[in-house]
């Protein structure tokens, strides 16, 4: 689950971002084969092949934060993540829009208070920030607890702390609570559409933003016979979570049980594909396990040595 969701990211990292999906043909009229240098002028140049987008840079940090920690605490990966990814103190990644925001609360409280920042006051976002990093907290939850949790309630109170500290946005927490309940059914050891049909028993029928999530993972399903180009041109490229997670959804209930042909193909549709690529790489590690994750990738994931010891120190 944790490698799936580093590896999604990093394969990603060369295209991530392109909308004109013909950009990436005429780029690789040989086929992208994932883990591609970042052009010139990309937003993430300077980059090398099998570096993590920000998106898995915030992770490791989130991975790094826990990994001396026996529970989570907000303050400490809010500390950690404000040191690491501001610009200002030698972050070279992308600065995305939560980042941003959180870095600002944050300095902003600062001026003004001499109380603790509380971290939970992150960036108004509803994109991928934390999402895209569930896996890694999942994972210490679990170890720390000893097994799968009988009873939802509390791991998702903690996504849902987790998720103020960069996005203190009531939508990325729906949806990152229905990620955080995806991965658990399929850790679980449920197929792909019982995981799915599970989580959509779990939601509720009288909240807005459950209502939201139900309709798009039927959007989403609706859409499995087509291609995942296809797909992702109707249910949305971009950043936000009204759009990736149906798109990921939908790449995920079409290639299952194919790790690289899972991620590849979201690629390939462009956007926002590194956070959907994440999310997939996550899902299908879940449900397959790690030998199904293919060792050449793992091999060039440059940060591979860092995630492995931790998730061997977690008992892994």
């Amino acid at each position: 689950m944790v490698l799936g969701q580093f590896l999604g990211d990093a394969a990603s990292l060369g295209v991530h971002w392109i909308y004109n999906t013909k950009d990436i043909e005429s780029m690789y009229p040989k086929g992208f084969k994932g883990f591609e240098m970042p052009a010139q002028g990309h937003y993430h140049a300077g980059k090398l092949s099998g570096d993590l987008t920000h998106y898995g840079d915030a992770s490791l940090v989130l991975m790094e934060a826990l990994a001396e920690e026996t529970a989570f605490h907000a303050a400490s990966f809010g500390a950690a993540f404000v040191e690491k990814m501001d610009p200002s103190k030698g972050y070279k990644g992308y600065f995305d829009s939560a980042t941003r925001g959180t870095l600002e609360n944050f300095k902003n409280h600062l001026e003004v208070s001499s109380d603790p920042f509380g971290f939970q006051e992150g960036a108004d976002d509803d994109q991928l920030a934390t999402i895209s990093s569930l896996a890694v907290f999942i994972a210490f939850y679990i170890v720390r607890n000893e097994d799968l949790p009988e009873d939802c309630s509390e791991i998702l109170q903690q996504v849902e702390t987790l998720t103020r500290v960069r996005q203190n946005n009531n939508r990325a927490i729906a949806y990152c609570k229905t990620h955080t309940r995806l991965l658990l059914e399929l850790l679980a050891g449920r197929d792909i559409h019982s995981a799915f049909h599970h989580v959509e028993e779990q939601l509720a029928t009288n909240a807005t933003l459950d209502l939201e999530v139900r309709r798009k993972l039927k959007e989403a399903f609706d859409l499995k016979h087509k291609s995942t180009v296809e797909a992702t041109d109707i249910l949305g490229q971009s950043c936000p979570l009204i759009c990736s997670f149906p798109s990921a959804v939908q790449a995920i209930a079409k290639h299952n049980e194919d790790f690289k042909k899972a991620i590849l193909e979201t690629v390939q549709a462009g956007g926002d594909n590194a956070g959907r690529a994440a999310l997939i790489g996550s899902w299908v590690g879940a449900r397959l396990g790690a030998d199904a994750l293919p060792n050449e990738w793992i091999g060039r994931l440059n940060q591979s040595p860092r995630i492995l010891a931790i998730l061997e120190n977690w008992g892994l």
